[in-house]
């Protein structure tokens, strides 16, 4: 009798697990006729750091996939052989042939249906004329910590912003693509705020083993970064420890160091918190700007 409970359980966490993951992509990706509730809209800003599109940027899209893998990887080393001698009793019978058939036809639509809701969405990116709605999700959220060194040899903390608003995002001196447009639109966007203290803008090197901290003042003129803004990075161990903490998802080429990754910035308010989050154009971080 305890082998048969044994795989009992197994298979019953094993089903746990389709539900739980069933559910988390259900929330991330479940279409949602008509309006979307504005709890959905933060929560799937807060869980999956959801784009204007409604779909996960690079970062959500890690955690949608990898945390259910993680999840079964324990499951598997805790009830490995339960779960597998449950199965074998389940095919061994007609009646739980058909059910584990049901629940592959269900995996395969949900799947497809997966699929389906990603190629329907409109575009991650923002355009620079794009005006944000007043539904677009509120973080309001700690800010992490920074201690990483400036163009000017100093080290800057997240204090040293409070008092007014921070435009905070990431990019790496090489890049030829992506970053020189998303930091010319965050300083485009400082300078149309319109405020008598202009927002501080900082921009974190994505590529700490070629940006070095003697390098910094080539890569804030390149940039075009005023003495008053900057540009960050520090020890290789530091940075990433940093990009980790602010979720910037990125990969990077061993081969070449070439760093892939998404345009990502961040409004943060005079408090030092993490207000929004955006893909950059002129006119939304301007509009998220006269929100904080």
């Amino acid at each position: 009798m305890a082998p048969r409970l044994r795989s009992l359980g197994g298979v019953g966490a094993l089903a746990f697990w389709l539900a739980v993951t069933a559910s988390w992509w259900a929330l991330a990706l479940w279409p949602v006729p008509g309006e979307v509730p504005a709890w959905l809209i933060r929560a799937r800003a807060v869980c999956f750091n959801a784009t204007g599109s409604g779909l996960p940027d690079a970062s959500g899209w890690l955690l949608l996939v990898g945390q259910p893998i993680g999840l079964l990887a324990v499951l598997m080393v805790i009830w490995g052989e339960s779960v597998r001698a449950g199965l074998r009793a389940l095919g061994a019978a007609p009646a739980g042939r058909a059910l584990l058939g049901s629940i592959a036809l269900l995996l395969l639509a949900g799947f497809v249906a997966a699929g389906a809701r990603v190629i329907s969405a409109s575009p991650t990116a923002v355009a620079p004329n794009e005006v944000l709605p007043s539904t677009y999700p509120r973080l309001d959220r700690p800010a992490p910590a920074l201690g990483l060194v400036d163009q000017h040899g100093r080290v800057l903390e997240l204090e040293d912003l409070r008092g007014r608003p921070a435009l905070v995002t990431f990019a790496f001196g090489h890049c030829e693509s992506v970053c020189p447009a998303v930091v010319r639109q965050v300083l485009d966007a400082r300078d149309r705020a319109g405020r008598d203290a202009p927002p501080a803008v900082v921009v974190i090197t994505l590529d700490p083993w070629r940006d070095t901290p003697g390098g910094l003042s080539r890569v804030a003129r390149h940039w075009h970064i005023d003495d008053g803004d900057w540009v960050l990075s520090g020890e290789v161990a530091r940075v990433n420890e940093v990009l980790d903490a602010w979720n910037v998802a990125r990969e990077r080429d061993e081969s070449t160091g070439e760093v892939v990754h998404v345009p990502l910035v961040y409004v943060l308010d005079a408090t030092g918190r993490i207000a929004f989050a955006s893909t950059g154009g002129v006119e939304a971080l301007v509009s998220l700007l006269d929100r904080v």
